[in-house]
């Protein structure tokens, strides 16, 4: 009796070992390697839901639509030094109405008219940077546009203060007056005696005239606006302003 239920016992086993092994076999064919996981396909679906790039043609046109990337058509050109205002000039109306923000695309000009785009390239590294007038400076001899903070930091500006440019205007705005209105700007006087006599002198000159004399963070100023705010006359009105301060330089400004 012991030879067959020695048998049978054996056979037992060798039926369980075939059919431990047989789901094992079966465990490995079934829950083999997982597919690649779902979030290395979601950038394909995510690129098949994503808008069109917007293209020049998309936007309609209107004088916040962006500059086109790579070439522009330049409407003008000028080359000079450029420098950067922040701080002292952070969250104070601009000329154009609008609060200035040093972290804004932005720049001041004496002469473009506000809202102008213009494309401002370091010349020095290449860096570029399109930005908006909103502003009108910069007030001091030899340099032609005053860019912010941003500005500043993306042409490279920023850590050397001022540096060679060269500015295209690619987009005037749609409304800018051709002629424009200009005044003259003189300043910035050291003393305030000093502007106030020049604003005394210049309204008993020109009588039908609109003086005004004001502080900036960098001195006092004067500013002369004729009746008709031409260039032609603002030019001869500031080619016969002789300041009493040798620091103090007259300055045409376009005013819209």
């Amino acid at each position: 009796m012991t030879a067959p239920r020695s048998l049978a016992a054996a056979g037992t086993a060798l039926l369980c070992t075939l059919l431990l092994t047989g789901c094992h076999h079966r465990h490995v064919v079934v829950y083999g390697p997982p597919p690649p996981p779902a979030p290395q396909r979601v950038p394909e679906r995510a690129a098949t839901r994503a808008p069109a790039p917007v293209t020049r043609s998309a936007i309609p046109p209107r004088e916040e639509a962006p500059a086109p990337a790579g070439r522009i058509r330049v409407l003008s050109t000028e080359v000079g030094i450029a420098s950067w205002y922040g701080p002292p000039y952070n969250h104070r109306a601009a000329a154009d109405g609008s609060i200035y923000d040093q972290n804004a695309m932005t720049a001041a000009h004496r002469t473009l008219p506000l809202g102008t785009r213009v494309r401002v390239t370091n010349l020095a590294t290449g860096q570029t940077a399109d930005v908006r007038i909103t502003d009108r400076g910069p007030f001091v001899p030899g340099r032609i546009i005053d860019l912010s903070l941003a500005a500043a930091k993306a042409t490279g500006l920023y850590r050397m203060g001022v540096g060679k440019v060269r500015v295209e205007v690619y987009q005037t705005p749609p409304n800018a007056d051709p002629e424009g209105r200009w005044c003259v700007q003189v300043g910035a006087f050291a003393h305030e005696s000093d502007a106030t006599r020049l604003k005394q002198k210049l309204l008993r000159r020109y009588t039908t005239a609109k003086v005004i004399e004001f502080a900036g963070p960098t001195g006092h100023w004067v500013r002369y606006t004729a009746a008709h705010p031409d260039r032609a006359n603002a030019a001869a009105v500031a080619a016969n302003i002789h300041p009493s301060d040798p620091a103090a330089v007259p300055y045409l400004v376009r005013t819209n």
